[in-house]
């Protein structure tokens, strides 16, 4: 007996100490686990890794190119003697030997040119990165931020469900007293019923949300996740009053990766031309060789293989100018082609930043409607609260019959539920201009 009680208390403390040991996640720490973990991010590193090696390459291309090679072998029937050089049918053994390397002394430009191309390509994938990051972001923080709003009206169903309670007490104790009918305790229990269904709506709403939230993180479903509740979540700095579309877009223009991407790919298309035309300028090439060589034949007398090596060594050094005449007309046409995509790199770049300062404007739009829809709300709030107290008190004078209560008390169930749901809608509406505004996405 004694035992059993030792290890229950055991597995009690390890239970409480792993409860207690469970860090809850902040907004920042989701992100930053996202930024780590998400596979659309992995896809977005994968994609700058492969722009590295290709900026690496190009830079590469300055280098010579040195190759060795070797053969070994026989031939039979006429060949060459290699000592008298006279016509003979035998079998000849040899062995050759040639070490080569190449330069590229000039291309037109080719080469340097291609490796600015590269580092553009480079920075517009690294910018595609920060647009993937930003925009997981940002939907963690819609996320984050409906788990909070579903927990809020979970609080707020629980209550009405206690206070509907506390009325069906009265309810009772005015029945037995024979003061009231007692088909009104029928409203009170649909009251309750109606909280109640809200109330697994709510809950329903909490487990939806952590489980996008958890799909962002790639966590398992299963996983025990729980975010941090801020102690006041109206804690905001922006002042959507002091925003005009002309600032926040500036701004924006800044601080989205998506335009920096945009801009390195117009700067990228740009050297695509002198890239181009580089195909109907001189190649020179600069080149040198080692080379030596044995043979063996049969029925005659040969040198030992070292002194043939040493005897039969030369070296080749030289240049050689490649002058382009005519090629099926492929240069004209790449350097057309090269053109056309530089006027489509910036009809992009046009097209993003006109996106982006619709967006911007939306966002403004929107956090002002939001702004106006959370003070109606709370206003709307503040006139039920007023209008169910005085219900409350004709009901207690009897001026008024329990149905009329419970639909007071339903508008004000509904009227708490739309300030919550406009209170977060506005503190999301905020984040989105702090994105634009190159702001970190935290909350106070």
């Amino acid at each position: 007996m004694l035992r059993k009680t030792t290890l229950l208390m055991l597995c009690a403390l390890t239970l409480s100490f792993s409860l207690s040991a469970q860090e809850a996640w902040s907004l920042e720490k989701c992100i930053s686990h996202a930024k780590q973990n998400n596979l659309t991010l992995k896809q977005a590193e994968i994609a700058v890794s492969q722009a590295e090696l290709t900026e690496k390459g190009s830079r590469m291309a300055r280098l010579p190119n040195v190759s060795a090679r070797t053969s070994l072998g026989f031939n039979y029937g006429r060949g060459i003697n290699p000592v008298t050089n006279d016509f003979i049918n035998t079998r000849l053994g040899f062995n050759n030997w040639n070490v080569d390397a190449s330069l590229t002394a000039f291309n037109g430009g080719a080469i340097t040119n291609t490796i600015k191309q590269s580092k553009h390509s480079l920075d517009a994938a690294r910018e595609d990165a920060n647009t993937q990051f930003q925009n997981i972001a940002l939907q963690m923080a819609s996320a984050y931020l409906n788990i909070l709003l579903a927990k809020e009206q979970v609080t707020i169903a629980r209550r009405a469900i206690d206070q509907t309670q506390e009325q069906l007490s009265v309810i009772d104790k005015r029945i037995n007293a024979g003061t009231v009918p007692a088909a009104d305790r029928l409203d009170i229990l649909a009251q309750i019923a109606r909280n109640e269904q809200t109330l697994i709506q709510a809950e329903n709403s909490v487990e939806i949300n952590y489980l996008t939230l958890k799909n962002i993180l790639e966590l398992e479903p299963d996983y025990n996740l729980e975010i941090v509740m801020p102690t006041e979540i109206m804690n905001v700095n922006t002042d959507i009053a002091a925003q005009t579309l002309s600032s926040v877009y500036t701004q924006a223009l800044n601080s989205q990766a998506s335009i920096k991407a945009s801009e390195a790919r117009m700067k990228s298309a740009e050297l695509g031309v002198p890239i181009a035309k580089a195909d109907a300028l001189p190649r020179v090439t600069l080149f040198a060789g080692l080379d030596t060589r044995y043979a063996s034949v049969n029925n005659f007398p040969s040198d030992a293989y070292g002194t043939q090596l040493d005897n039969n060594f030369g070296q080749t050094i030289g240049a050689q100018v490649n002058i382009p005449i005519y090629n099926n007309h492929r240069t004209s046409i790449n350097i057309e082609r090269a053109k056309l995509d530089i006027i489509n790199a910036e009809v992009q770049n046009r097209q993003a930043k006109q996106q982006l300062k619709s967006d911007v404007q939306s966002a403004i739009a929107n956090a002002r409607a939001a702004q106006t829809e959370l003070a109606a709300s709370e206003r709307s709030l503040e006139a039920a609260k007023a209008a169910f107290d005085n219900s409350q008190k004709r009901y207690d004078l009897g001026a008024i019959n329990t149905l009329e209560l419970t639909t007071a008390k339903t508008n004000l169930d509904t009227a708490a539920l739309n300030v919550a749901r406009a209170k977060y809608d506005y503190v999301f509406r905020l984040k989105i201009i702090d994105f634009y505004l190159g702001k970190d996405l935290k909350l106070n």
